[in-house]
């Protein structure tokens, strides 16, 4: 018996995916952006879309989890999952290691690897288009400064950010002196 609360109502995200109890569950992706109607049970969670059920799965207990069925993603996604994450950082590393350290920090960002394939694919064609050596540099950039981002990186190239070399860290502040402030030589 479903919960005898109202229904929780949510639009469909971007992907196929739609948020419900801290958890991402996929629906066709032909409602992406529709609105559904979500009704739950302890152990599941039944999505319909103007009453007809388009999709049920086994309620997740955990926060943050994407629960996908192949058969919610558009063909062109099917087609990604014979691609595998490592095989996307083999690609990477043959533009550089930090390239592949920000192929992995781009898929571990996101609920599932294949969401991060299009950046990763796309900083690819600017290795194409710049060079390897300059995008190499740009993701060494983008890992420092925590842009690891497809947008980042290509920016980075267009504003030649890569060929600055990295302004020092600042120096470490020392506290003024004080009566109140105490050096480790107190706790000694």
């Amino acid at each position: 018996m479903f919960s005898t609360r109202s229904p929780y109502q949510t639009r469909t995200q971007r992907v196929c995916d739609t948020s419900f109890d801290s958890n991402l569950y996929s629906v066709p992706y032909n409602l992406v952006h529709e609105l559904m109607e979500i009704r739950s049970t302890p152990t599941t969670v039944e999505i319909l879309h103007k009453g007809t059920r388009v999709a049920s799965h086994l309620r997740s207990r955990g926060r943050g989890q994407a629960l996908t069925q192949d058969e919610h993603r558009p063909k062109s996604h099917r087609a990604h999952l014979e691609w595998t994450p490592s095989r996307m950082v083999h690609w990477a590393e043959t533009i550089g290691p930090n390239t592949a350290r920000l192929f992995e920090r781009i898929m571990n960002d996101k609920p599932h690897p294949e969401m991060g394939y299009r950046g990763c694919l796309g900083i690819i064609r600017l290795a194409a288009r710049y060079s390897a050596q300059r995008v190499e540099a740009a993701a060494e950039r983008a890992l420092a400064t925590g842009a690891c981002r497809y947008k980042s990186v290509e920016s980075i190239l267009k504003n030649s950010l890569d060929q600055v070399p990295p302004s020092p860290p600042p120096p470490a502040a020392t506290p003024p002196p004080h009566d109140n402030i105490r050096g480790s030589e107190y706790f000694e």
